[in-house]
């Protein structure tokens, strides 16, 4: 096979159109200007503190002091030595976000149609089905990016599995060493998580296949390159994923030791997060229309219903609360369009064999994990979180609904290629479209016909809207409601009816195939980005130093800044609480916005701090409090904080983490401090002397380095108001190492001998050393095995053309 620039031409021109597309759609960026997104917000208050350490010193800090009264950074985008793999990510993403992720979504699913050997104008139009579904679209309005990020490189690993098995072994290696890499690199395990269900589904149809065609040698050959590939690809990223495997047994998505929760009720004990707590964002059954119909649970939680609506008529507001499904928060639905859902039902008829049965088995798997708690399929969630390794390390279970989008596009543009060729009689071509526009076209007729009858489109927040605003702004909703429902329907039946006419002209010779691909894109474009657009558009837009600089000081703030001491902050405002890393941008808080905060601090937190009490927040070393009265933003100075480091006089042992957490709302924690005796010996000390002048004084502060100076007459126990985290902090007291032990649930403590000291703690975790020369190593293998790739391609080539 050779290559030459004809046969690269049309690529590279498609390539350039992705770019142009992307560029097009969220064209503020080329004024300057950047997307408002609140989770990137949020992002940027937590992440402030080791970002200026390392413009400060050029050097990385795995410790930030900012957020949650302190934690690693592994999950707030932690630059690791040796990262190589990265810098490609950073190659590929060479658009200004979020233009970048909207190119490599085109991009990598552009290519896995080009492996499953699709014509290159029907791989655009599958891209462009892909990159525009709405709910891709909407992760970047709102700033889900890492999940983006993840979503835009799925594709692109399916492609090196499929390459490999189509007995490509090297490059489907080589594709998918680097595809998986990059995957990683987007650290949104979650997505990455679900990307393995698909791939297991997909190995079971390809294994099923190739027992009935004989072939098992082949499909076991090809999993051995690919376990290979996957090992490499986690090699290249040996930093981040070692880090997080270390960590993500300490934060919340780790077993936790309670039996009780912070309102007394029995807590259920597992090894991951709580089932309620994954289960909160389950996908209404009946939602289920919404990824054929935009608007037909009311689209977002409010919506512009504009001036013609019953909201803006009686209650003069344009804005409504259209949303009547059962999820908490939805921002848009996740539709994926009437009219690629009318060429995916047409492909059910026309596509035969193991990719059909993969992509509709990966897609009804994720639509039925997607109803979380819902019934009658709540067992099947019920058996994931129970039986499946890990499942219940996520939350959202209908974001699982990725798969089902990844999928559908690809089967639809299968519609088209069977449409094409000649595998199928024309009069069986005719058999599916008629079947295929009854069932799509039909199901949007009887919601127009009997929508009343079917709906009541009554909401699961209409009562409170009924008690803040009355019965007559509930029916105004209701009635919008109905009118919304209406219009998508009928749009959605319009597009499939012109989906309809374009595949029944061509069946009869009235269209040819070129005027057939046109159509179809057109078709595709203005379904999917009309409803895009209603979501995220240039109004998201605003100028990029507001997007940098998301937080302006207060009066508050400014208060807090002229003490330069190291303290914390508790903002309990309405305007921390709508910006819960505000006080992180300024301050080191105990407040934050992360997904995986410490397991053991969340705790506290809910069980204490949540609820102002003074006892821990005084030994949480919480010096200012921020809150609202009268005339506004304002501080408290908490004069009661325990200040950085103290002496103790006892110590009380404790054999559970419930014993520990209850008494540390009585517990006298100046003078005492609770210690678990399962992490000490039997016959530990404990009672100390305390002098009168004894003193521990911090005197050097960073984000992963701590000096403190002590004088005591008397050997000593001391508490530091710290947060514990027992891998990576190294404690030395005058230059030697020692340990340091978990006290107060949450907080250092350790043993400190009689006479003047200097005790240093200073962060520097051994599996970011270990992981960066694993990922050292990788990146070498993988450089060799791509010149010898090339090099074999090479010689290949040219044996075949000899």
């Amino acid at each position: 096979m050779q290559f030459s620039f004809k046969k690269i031409l049309p690529h590279v021109l498609v390539l350039l159109g992705f770019a142009i597309i992307s560029l097009a759609y969220f064209s503020p960026v080329l004024q300057g200007k950047a997307i408002f997104q609140n989770d990137i917000k949020q992002y940027i208050g937590m992440s402030k503190q080791q970002k200026d350490f390392k413009t400060k010193t050029g050097e990385e800090t795995y410790w930030t002091n900012s957020a949650f009264g302190g934690m690693p950074t592994y999950q707030l985008g932690a630059q690791y030595p040796h990262n190589y793999i990265k810098k490609l990510d950073l190659v590929l993403r060479f658009l200004p976000r979020p233009a970048d992720y909207l190119f490599l979504y085109l991009l990598s699913f552009y290519i896995l149609l080009l492996v499953l050997r699709v014509d290159f104008k029907l791989a655009a139009i599958g891209a462009l089905a892909f990159g525009f579904s709405t709910y891709l679209i909407i992760i970047l309005g709102v700033g889900h990016n890492s999940k983006a990020h993840a979503i835009a490189y799925m594709p692109l690993v399916l492609s090196g599995i499929l390459l490999t098995f189509q007995k490509r072994y090297i490059a489907g290696f080589l594709l998918t060493t680097l595809a998986m890499g990059l995957e990683i690199v987007s650290n949104h395990f979650q997505m990455t998580y679900y990307l393995l269900l698909l791939v297991i589904v997909l190995g079971v149809a390809y294994l099923i296949d190739a027992f009935k065609k004989k072939v098992l040698p082949h499909y076991f050959k090809s999993v051995g390159f690919l376990i290979l590939a996957v090992l490499l690809s986690i090699g290249l990223n040996a930093s981040g994923v070692l880090a997080t495997q270390e960590y993500v047994k300490e934060s919340t998505r780790g077993k936790s030791e309670l039996t009780i929760n912070a309102d007394g009720t029995p807590k259920e004990v597992t090894s991951g997060l709580d089932r309620d707590y994954i289960t909160q964002f389950s996908y209404g059954i009946v939602e289920t229309f919404n990824l054929f119909i935009p608007r037909f649970m009311g689209g977002g939680n409010f919506e512009h219903v504009g001036k013609d609506s019953q909201t803006y008529k009686k209650f003069r507001s344009e804005e409504s609360p259209t949303y009547w499904g059962d999820q908490p928060i939805v921002e848009a639905p996740a539709y994926i369009g009437a009219v690629v859902l009318f060429l995916f039902v047409l492909a059910l008829f026309l596509v035969k064999g193991r990719l059909k049965w993969w992509l509709v088995g990966g897609s009804v798997l994720s639509l039925l994990l997607s109803y979380g708690k819902n019934e009658p399929f709540s067992f099947i969630t019920d058996f994931f979180i129970d039986y499946i390794p890990l499942y219940n390390k996520f939350r959202a279970v209908s974001s699982i609904q990725v798969i089902l989008e990844l999928c559908i596009p690809v089967l639809a543009i299968f519609a088209l290629v069977r449409l094409f060729n000649d595998f199928e009689k024309k009069e069986d071509k005719l058999k599916a479209l008629k079947y295929s526009t009854i069932i799509t076209g039909g199901l949007s007729l009887i919601f127009l016909l009997f929508k009343t009858s079917l709906f009541d489109f009554s909401g699961a927040n209409d009562g409170y809207y009924i008690q803040s605003y009355g019965h007559d702004f509930v029916n105004a909703v209701k009635e919008d409601r109905k009118t919304i429902f209406t219009q998508d329907t009928l749009r959605s039946l319009i597009l499939v009816l012109l989906s309809a006419g374009t595949v029944f002209m061509f069946l009869r010779e009235k269209l040819k195939e070129k005027w057939v691909v046109v159509l179809f894109g057109a078709l595709i474009l203005f379904d999917l980005v009309g409803v895009d657009r209603r979501y995220v558009n240039n109004d998201d837009f605003v100028s990029s130093i507001k997007v940098n600089k998301p937080f302006t000081a207060n009066a508050a703030d400014k208060e807090i800044l002229k003490d330069k001491g190291h303290f914390r902050v508790f903002d309990i405002s309405n305007e921390g609480l709508q910006n819960r890393t505000k006080a992180s941008y300024f301050h080191n808080s105990l407040n934050g916005y992360n997904a995986a905060e410490l397991k053991r601090y969340r705790e506290v937190f809910d069980f204490y701090v949540a609820k102002n009490n003074i006892n821990v927040l005084n030994m949480l070393n919480a010096k200012y409090i921020i809150a609202d009265d009268e005339n506004g933003v304002v501080s408290y100075l908490n004069d009661e904080a325990n200040g950085n480091a103290w002496f103790v006089e006892n110590l009380i042992g404790v054999s559970s983490a419930d014993e520990e957490i209850m008494l540390l709302d009585s517990l006298n924690n100046k003078k005492q401090a609770l210690i678990d005796i399962r992490m000490t010996i039997s016959d530990f000390q404990d009672k100390f002397e305390l002098d009168s002048l004894a003193s521990i004084d911090l005197k050097e502060v960073a984000p992963n380095y701590l000096k403190y100076e002590s004088n005591n007459s008397n050997d000593g126990f001391a508490v530091f108001s710290e947060i514990y985290y027992g891998n990576g902090w190294k404690t030395l007291i005058d230059g030697e190492e020692v340990s340091h032990k978990r006290v107060n649930y949450t907080l250092r403590g350790m043993s400190i001998p009689k006479g003047k000291h200097i005790i240093e703690f200073s962060f520097d975790p051994k599996v970011v050393k270990t992981g960066s020369s694993i990922a050292l190593g990788s990146s070498v293998l993988l450089g060799l095995l791509l010149l010898g790739g090339l090099f074999f391609e090479f010689k290949k080539n040219k044996k075949e053309s000899a």
